[in-house]
């Protein structure tokens, strides 16, 4: 099985895993439209600078975290203004024709609420503080802190307004 056929088996299974399912709202009440947030932290950088570079192994993070999301419906990439934030973003935005938004890290309560108020799926890359942090800004359970020599971590996050956030943690390897 190839590389992009294990992304679609992953996007599958965690779908299911995250609730995809629910049951029919009731007639009186409009439809609520379900999102689907995955954030994770940067990939492997060279050095302790703020713009420090991708490793070797972080490029192929970056390459594999864009193979695995390339068929997920994603409408929105989102990076803080970093070397390795936004050249983690930067295989996804790239293979499917869309522009990094930045986010300011100090502002991740803003950025939530705009994630919650505008339905769909959206990757969010971040930092090993500001992910999980995120993650329950969002609904969702953040799970232990990031270690600074953890980058394999991917939150998905399913939400709907009515029922909430499910969270899948799952790990990534290039």
């Amino acid at each position: 099985m190839s590389i992009r056929s294990l992304g679609v088996v992953f996007l599958c299974a965690a779908s299911a895993a995250a609730g995809c399912r629910t049951p029919p709202a009731p007639e009186s009440a409009p439809p609520s439209v379900a999102s689907v947030f995955f954030l994770t932290r940067h990939a492997e950088k060279a050095g302790l600078e703020d713009e420090s570079p991708l490793t070797e192994a972080g490029d192929a993070r970056a390459q594999a975290l864009s193979r695995w999301l390339r068929d997920a419906g994603v409408q929105g990439i989102y990076s803080t203004d970093f070397a390795r934030t936004r050249a983690t973003a930067a295989p996804l935005a790239s293979a499917l024709g869309l522009e990094v938004q930045l986010y300011d890290p100090d502002g991740l309560a803003e950025l939530a609420d705009a994630l919650r108020s505008a339905p769909g799926r959206y990757l969010v890359v971040g930092h090993s503080d500001t992910t999980p942090e995120l993650v329950g800004l969002l609904g969702g359970e953040p799970g232990p802190p990031i270690s600074e020599d953890e980058h394999d971590r991917l939150y998905v996050l399913h939400h709907r307004p009515e029922v909430g956030t499910t969270t899948l943690l799952l790990r990534s390897s290039p």
